[in-house]
């Protein structure tokens, strides 16, 4: 859209793409998205393998076109909408690039409509789909190549607009008077072969559920509905003297109201706000005028605190080997729980796991 609804500075619009090996050896992370009213376009991608990750974002003036998503060597081409999209990262030998075709599996759902407020102040608010699919084409880094084919790697994608925070702007007195005491959030798209289950919950510091869903979607050939899955509750399992989750129980049920698990196994995660520009990142953040031009590559050590800061400690999106019923699917476990949760047991902003 070239003229939004709304003059809010915050105004937003943006797409996330995962990909990632069923064996745990790569995850790749991109998105792109488009601030109309401060007149910034940005886009990133970051690839971790090991516990190593290379960077690359990108930013610029956005301009009058806006069927054009290109930015820097970043690009999405929509092939077919809702169908099939290519992903283009240019780079030299060693630097990270890729070139995917990704390729819908399951039709695009409605994720629910996401509403924060600060004080009485609308700070967010969101429309959100997702779907699920595989990916095909190749993967560079370092003189290394992956190439990736739809049975051994799993690929989803998130698309919201609306009003979302862009740092930059003077929070106020609501925002100092009204801080949160706590934060719990799981975001969860799980592919499996012949399903697709999406899991969302966001929690305030007494366990009070802002957020909810659980959803089974068909193959648009199956012409089936979706199904409910109920209520979600996730067990966690953190790392000793940490908030850093390991594996994870999803509680579900069925339309008949019999429980239904998934197991989760994480493989290896990647903070958002290390590379990808999510808050607190203190490089660079999304929406954030750079100039134009902007380019930036970087590698990051994931095991180096010093590397990394505050920005450890953001919303992380871990690849994971979910089970359900003996089937093995994979996907996305996104999380991050900040401050005092009661259901969990943290007291405050330094409690962690016994």
């Amino acid at each position: 859209m070239r003229h939004v609804a709304t003059g809010d500075r915050n105004a937003y619009d943006r797409c996330i793409f995962h990909v990632l090996d069923h064996g745990g050896r790569a995850l790749l992370i991109a998105g792109l998205g488009v601030y109309p009213n401060t007149g910034v376009i940005d886009a990133y991608a970051t690839l971790k393998v090991g516990d190593t990750l290379h960077a690359v974002r990108a930013s610029d003036a956005l301009g009058e076109d806006r069927m054009r998503l290109e930015v820097g060597p970043l690009r999405i081409e929509v092939v077919e909408p809702l169908r099939t999209l290519r992903l283009v990262c240019e780079g030299g030998p060693d630097e990270l690039a890729f070139d995917l075709t990704w390729q819908a599996e399951f039709p695009a759902v409605w994720e629910p409509h996401h509403v924060g407020h600060t004080g009485d102040r609308l700070t967010l608010e969101g429309r959100r789909f997702v779907q699920a699919g595989g990916a095909h084409g190749w993967i560079r880094v370092g003189g290394e190549e992956y190439r990736v084919a739809p049975e051994e790697w799993t690929a989803t994608r998130d698309r919201s607009w609306g009003v979302r925070p862009i740092p930059g702007e003077q929070p106020g007195r609501a925002a100092e008077e009204n801080r949160p005491e706590g934060f719990h959030w799981v975001w969860c798209p799980i592919r499996f072969r012949d399903r697709f289950v999406m899991v969302i919950l966001q929690e305030d510091a007494d366990g009070y559920r802002t957020l909810n869903e659980a959803l089974l979607v068909r193959p648009e050939a199956a012409g089936r509905p979706d199904e409910q899955l109920g209520w979600p509750h996730v067990d966690i399992a953190y790392r000793p003297g940490t908030r850093v989750p390991e594996r994870a129980v999803l509680h579900l049920t069925d339309a008949a109201r019999k429980p239904v698990e998934i197991h989760a196994e994480l493989l290896g995660g990647t903070p958002l706000a290390v590379g990808a520009g999510y808050p607190p990142a203190p490089d660079w953040q999304h929406g954030t005028w750079q100039g134009r031009g902007w380019v930036d590559r970087r590698r990051y050590d994931l095991t180096d605190p010093a590397d990394l800061g505050l920005a450890a400690y953001g919303v992380t999106d871990h690849a994971a080997r979910f089970t359900l019923d003996g089937e093995v699917g994979h996907g996305v476990f996104e999380h991050g729980s900040f401050g005092r949760h009661d259901p969990s047991g943290f007291a405050d902003f330094s409690s962690v796991a016994p």
